[in-house]
């Protein structure tokens, strides 16, 4: 039982490059398919990210399942995934190419349908997007981006309630230290 757990049935190489393979082409066809498979928008993108791991797993380990072979494929994916993070971190512009960039979806209120187009998305799937950000129209939002990690970044025209009493009080806490050190410096003179 303990040999079968833990001698290899691939050579080791094998055990180490075939994780890398994998990894390099899932980030090339996520990188080529675009930023809304990241976005995880709608079930059907759901569906296919979770098949992708199953898809690849035999591609992954091979013919071997044994806890030895695992541990190599897990070091192996943890490893290139390290050793490609260190270098974007270090070489910005490898990072661009490497990651995109972001699309603006809205500016000023008005939607660029031709950005949508490409990002595959639908106007309800943005509404959605603003919704959640508290934003009932486009014409509330001064700018919508999809980011390269398909994260939404949205910007209301007008700051919200919460952000307009924060600004109100700080106005009135700056109005208060001024007068306090305004007395301050009276009884000073006294």
């Amino acid at each position: 039982m303990i040999e079968s757990m833990f001698h290899l049935h691939l050579p080791l190489l094998e055990k180490i490059l075939r994780p890398i393979i994998v990894y390099l082409c899932l980030v090339a066809f996520l990188r080529m398919f675009g930023k809304r498979e990241l976005a995880q928008l709608n079930p059907f993108d759901l569906v296919v990210l979770l098949s992708l791991s199953n898809t690849v797993q035999n591609a992954i380990i091979g013919d071997d399942n044994t806890v030895t072979g695992g541990v190599i494929g897990a070091f192996s994916l943890l490893t290139v995934n390290w050793v490609v993070t260190r270098a974007l971190f270090r070489a910005p512009k490898l990072t661009g190419a490497i990651e995109g960039d972001e699309t603006v979806l809205i500016r000023n209120g008005v939607v660029d349908w031709e950005a949508m187009k490409k990002e595959a998305l639908t106007e309800l799937e943005l509404m959605t997007v603003l919704h959640k950000q508290g934003l009932g129209d486009y014409s509330d939002v001064k700018k919508c981006v999809l980011e390269p990690s398909g994260n939404f970044y949205v910007e209301a025209i007008q700051p919200d309630h919460g952000e307009r009493e924060r600004t109100e009080i700080l106005e009135e806490v700056r109005a208060l230290t001024e007068e306090v050190r305004r007395l301050k410096e009276e009884l000073a003179t006294r």
